[in-house]
C-alpha cells in the first residue's frame, strides 16, 4: 500500500469536494422532473442504485455537519441531490403551489400529511429556495448514526412522542421562537406515517402553534408512496419508479380564519383524491 493512502481515501476526497450546484427549473409556481432515461442498472435495480448514491449524500452531509460546515445552503443542495438521484432511477416528481412561497415575506407554519421518508428529504430543496425553514421532529432522530449531526445542525424542534403535555409545551415555546426569528416550521401532525389519509389522525398541534404565534398556515399535500416504508428499517424501503410523486402547497390560511384545521385537512384530502390513478397502476 502506498504510504498515506488507504481504501477510504477516495471517500474522504469525495466528502471534501465542493457540492455540485443543481438549479431547479420552476415555472409558474410548478416544478416537474426533467425527462431522464435511467441507466440499464437503474432500470433493473432502482432501489439498490438509489441507496448506493444516497448513502454517499448522507455521509458527506454528516461529515460536514459534524465539523459545523453544514449551513442552510448546503442543506438545500443535499436535498436537491437526493431529488436528482431519485429522478435518475426513474422517479417523476411534480410540485405545485410554489408561487405561494415566492410571495412570502414572513414565516409560516407548514402542515402536511406524512407518507414516507421522501418528504423529509425533499421539502428543503423547494422551501429553502425561498424562505428559511426547519422541522418538528421525533427526538430519536437526533440520535441516529451520522444523520444526527445533520438534524442537529438544522435547529429543529424535537418532541418525544411519548409525553403529549411536554411535547405541546416544547412546540409552542420553541416554535414561537423560530417563527419570531423568521424561520418557518414544518409540522407532520399524524402520529405515524400513513399511506391512507385519515383527517382524524391529524392532531391540531400545527394549527394551535400558528394560532398562538399569529402566523399563517400553508397546507402541503404529499403523495410519496414511491418510497416505501421498509419492512425491517422503516426509513429504508423499496423505491418504485412506477408511482409518481406529488407535492402541492396550498394557499396561505390567515391567522384569523376560524376553521384552519378543517381547511388544512380538506385541502390535503382533495389533492390526494385528485392524484388517485384512474384505471389501475400508475405508469
Amino acid at each position: 500500500m502506498v504510504k498515506g493512502l488507504s481504501i477510504f481515501s477516495p471517500l474522504k476526497k469525495n466528502l471534501q469536494l465542493k457540492q455540485e450546484i443543481i438549479v431547479l427549473k420552476i415555472e409558474k409556481g410548478r416544478y416537474r422532473s426533467p425527462d431522464i432515461r435511467p441507466s440499464i442498472i437503474a432500470r433493473f435495480f432502482p432501489t439498490a442504485t438509489f441507496y448506493f448514491h444516497f448513502v454517499g449524500i448522507i455521509l458527506r452531509a454528516g461529515w460536514l455537519a459534524k465539523r459545523e460546515k453544514y449551513d442552510d445552503t448546503t442543506w438545500a443542495a443535499s436535498s436537491r441531490d437526493v431529488l436528482r438521484r431519485l429522478e435518475s432511477v426513474g422517479i417523476k416528481v411534480e410540485v405545485s403551489g410554489l408561487e405561494y412561497l415566492e410571495k412570502r415575506d414572513s414565516p409560516v407554519v407548514f402542515i402536511g400529511n406524512h407518507m414516507s421518508m421522501m418528504e423529509t428529504l425533499l421539502l428543503p430543496a423547494f422551501i429553502r429556495q425561498f424562505i428559511p425553514v426547519t422541522f418538528i421532529i421525533k427526538e430519536s432522530l437526533l440520535h441516529y448514526p451520522v444523520f444526527k449531526y445533520v438534524m442537529r445542525s438544522r435547529n429543529p424542534i424535537a418532541v418525544t412522542r411519548t409525553n403529549p403535555r411536554k411535547d405541546l409545551t416544547t412546540v409552542f415555546t420553541e416554535g414561537k421562537k423560530r417563527l419570531a426569528a423568521g424561520i418557518s416550521v414544518i409540522v407532520f401532525p399524524q402520529t405515524t406515517r400513513q399511506l391512507e389519509f385519515d383527517p382524524k389522525q391529524m392532531s391540531s398541534i400545527g394549527t394551535k402553534l400558528a394560532q398562538k404565534a399569529g402566523t399563517a398556515i400553508i397546507p402541503i399535500a404529499l403523495k410519496t408512496d414511491a418510497w416505501n416504508n421498509g419492512r425491517w428499517l422503516k426509513d429504508f424501503g423499496t423505491i418504485t419508479p412506477q408511482k409518481k410523486v406529488y407535492f402541492a402547497f396550498g394557499p396561505p390560511i390567515p391567522p384569523k380564519e376560524e376553521n384552519k384545521q378543517q381547511t388544512t385537512t380538506r385541502f390535503i384530502a382533495q389533492k390526494l383524491q385528485d392524484w388517485q390513478p384512474e384505471g389501475g397502476e400508475e405508469i
